[in-house]
């Protein structure tokens, strides 16, 4: 199985690299930048990536890689600051432009018989993101793209196997990324594009069975496709040593605890039912800090797990499902990353937590694991369910919760869901909710004054969560849902619509 390592420099959008390459049916890995280079050998990557990053190559303590790394004998392909690093490191010039270039560039190819750019268009936009540039390429590098302004776009030393591209391939705004990144991996690397989530799963059952040996492992479910699809393939693994807890943290939405366990009847996974809301709740009194909600719900998560697993002999491991952006967002993957938000099951757990975490599912996709969850037979209406976060409605309930603002939040998010799924648009949606926000507007009802809080509705479309765009909502829903809330749900006057995509805005609003 070929195979594609991707050092990671601190960019967001990594693990997008790594996602395009398994699209094309590549197997790749996502290590850090500083990763010992004996590591990087015996992985024995088919070809290289050195990614985007936050900083400037000129910083004193900026990542960087040896030069060992090119004399591995294999591609290498530097994005974004990637091709400033490779270029610093072979001579050429570095410097800060006076001005940035940030979202769509129109670049022009110099060399049209480039491997690298086969098939693609003489002039195409690219997705830029950087505030340096290349002002002197190193000797022996020939020019293969660049910008209206002049700017170095893309490079080779082809003797040497080195690529360099300063926008984004992976970028669904990039024109022709795709067809860049085939060219490398099939043109220049020679992988076969063999791998498949198939294979994946063979390989990740036969990794938990080694890895907890004869212990038991605890699963959170919640009834999202994450957990359960990681409780799946582990109960697929190891059988009856999984034992499923189902917590209700006092903030789910309507009648969702119900509805999980509904679900749950379906599939052969042995569940107990925990209510821990009255403890959640009382921990959260008085917070209004989101990170600080994240890691208080994340650390009593954990401790009525530990709870429970001190009444299952033998108990191990705490199964999470936890996916790639989850890991990515909270700022662990390599040295340089930028904290987004931490979640719940990555920033938030406990020092001296007793329990091992198994992530079988950290490095795919929510896409991936919709795949994952049909071929190992999960119901459909599990595995297209909407995303729901960890946290619940702590982070839809913005400022302090309360047990009367959560229930106003419950109201109103089972309006617009029942509105909004009688349109077709419902089932293109990535997420669709409602937000409670911590301020009060005028209003009038029934010719008397009125001032109560605002719900904002929240509507993407996405294919794996990284980047958003906000749905179009037909009017006719957005007219129903705020009548309906306005008139039935007591302490609401005003409903707005969140028309942000990500990024700017993450797609929760904390």
């Amino acid at each position: 199985m070929d195979n594609i390592i991707i050092l990671d420099c601190g960019s967001q959008f990594t693990q997008l690299i790594a996602r395009r390459i398994r699209e094309l049916k590549v197997h790749s890995e996502i290590i850090p930048w500083d990763v010992c280079i004996d590591d990087i050998r015996q992985r024995k990557p088919r070809g290289i990536i050195i990614s985007g990053g936050p900083q400037s190559v000129m910083d004193e303590d900026s990542p960087t890689v040896p030069m060992e790394l090119f004399e591995f004998g294999v591609p290498i392909l530097g994005v974004c600051y990637g091709m400033q690093l490779i270029a610093k490191l072979f001579g050429g010039q570095i410097e800060s432009g006076s001005s940035r270039e940030y979202g769509r560039t129109a670049i022009s190819l110099k060399d049209l018989n480039s491997l690298l750019f086969k098939s693609a268009p003489g002039t195409f936009e690219v997705w830029m993101s950087h505030g340096d540039h290349i002002a002197k390429l190193p000797d022996g590098a020939l020019l293969l793209a660049e910008t209206d302004g002049g700017v170095p776009a893309a490079f080779a030393i082809e003797e040497k196997g080195i690529w360099g591209l300063q926008f984004h391939p992976e970028v669904a705004h990039t024109q022709s990324g795709i067809t860049i990144l085939s060219n490398f991996l099939f043109n220049i690397c020679g992988c076969t594009g063999d791998w498949d989530l198939g294979s994946w799963i063979d390989m990740m059952v036969k990794d938990v069975q080694q890895k907890t040996e004869n212990a038991r492992v605890i699963c959170g479910l919640s009834g999202g496709v994450d957990s359960t699809v990681a409780a799946v393939l582990t109960s697929k693994a190891i059988g009856d040593r999984l034992e499923c807890i189902f917590v209700n943290n006092g903030l789910l939405r309507h009648r969702e605890a119900e509805r999980v366990l509904e679900k749950y009847k379906q599939l052969d996974l042995n569940v107990h039912y925990v209510d821990a809301s009255n403890r959640f709740l009382d921990a959260l009194k008085g917070v209004i800090d989101p990170e600080q909600k994240r890691k208080i719900i994340g650390e009593t998560f954990i401790r009525v797990f530990e709870a429970e697993a001190a009444k299952i002999h033998n108990a191990e491991w705490l199964l999470q499902g936890t996916l790639y952006p989850d890991v990515i967002e909270s700022g662990h993957k390599g040295k340089g990353a930028s904290v987004i938000k931490s979640h719940h099951n990555v920033g938030g757990l406990p020092e001296d937590m007793k329990l091992k975490v198994l992530e079988p599912l950290r490095d795919l996709f929510k896409d991936e694991v919709r795949t994952i969850g049909a071929l190992l037979g999960v119901p459909e209406e599990i595995v297209n369910r909407q995303p729901f976060p960890g946290p619940g409605l702590a982070v839809r309930c913005l400022g302090e919760i309360s047990r009367d603002r959560l229930d106003t939040l419950r109201a109103a998010d089972e309006i617009f869901r029942e509105e909004f799924s009688k349109s077709e648009t419902y089932f293109t949606v990535w997420q669709s909710f409602c937000v409670l926000l911590p301020i009060k507007t005028v209003g009038v009802m029934g010719d008397s004054r009125t001032y109560a809080e605002v719900v904002a509705l929240r509507a993407v479309e996405s294919s794996d969560g990284m980047t958003a765009d906000w749905v179009r909502v037909p009017y006719d829903v957005l007219d129903r849902t705020a009548r309906r809330i306005c008139n039935s749900i007591k302490g609401i006057n005003r409903v707005v619509l969140d028309v942000t995509s990500k990024p700017p805005s993450t797609i929760e609003w904390e």
